[in-house]
């Protein structure tokens, strides 16, 4: 049986949206601290990065589907110019059907349409799938372009084709 995947905006309130960006924290704050999650400490880590700047003019954050269930997230924020993806997280029940890679597709055309020329992110070294998965899907490690403190790797993908196309000058 093939795998369908479908995405749509969302507001990081919505309960499909809200359940998956708890679960996304919850496997960030287990993976950087190695051990099980104690109490407070997801609720925590939401405060310190909220997620209420992905909503239109500022960002976007995509909710996917899997079969009709929502299987994941993907978060996008507008500078000039350019975008930054981040939140991208596929549930691990839905993990090993196409989501991450169907998840930066939807964030590249969302990206595109709101005017970016290219998509930056970082992430952490031990976030060793997804560094895999943006090199899979033509993103290149960059400089550090923020300082964010938990950032270790930097990424960026020029997004061409559907791009606004440019006038030309008269020779």
């Amino acid at each position: 049986m093939r795998t369908t995947w479908t995405s749509m905006p969302a507001r990081p309130t919505d309960p499909d949206a809200a359940d998956l960006l708890g679960r996304y924290f919850e496997e960030i704050v287990r993976r950087f601290h190695r051990r099980p999650v104690r109490p407070g400490e997801v609720e925590a880590a939401m405060a310190e990065s909220p997620s209420d700047d992905l909503v239109p003019p500022n960002g976007l954050l995509l909710v996917a589907y899997r079969d009709g269930r929502a299987a994941g997230c993907a978060g996008l924020r507008l500078r000039p110019g350019w975008a930054e993806l981040t939140r991208v997280f596929v549930h691990p029940a839905h993990r090993g059907h196409g989501g991450g890679a169907a998840l930066l597709a939807a964030a590249e055309r969302h990206a595109r349409t709101l005017g970016a020329d290219r998509i930056r992110l970082d992430t952490r070294a031990d976030l060793v799938e997804a560094r895999a998965l943006y090199a899979r899907h033509g993103y290149v490690e960059i400089p550090a372009y923020n300082d964010d403190r938990y950032a270790e790797h930097w990424f960026e993908k020029l997004l061409r084709g559907e791009l606004t196309p440019r006038v030309r000058r008269a020779k």
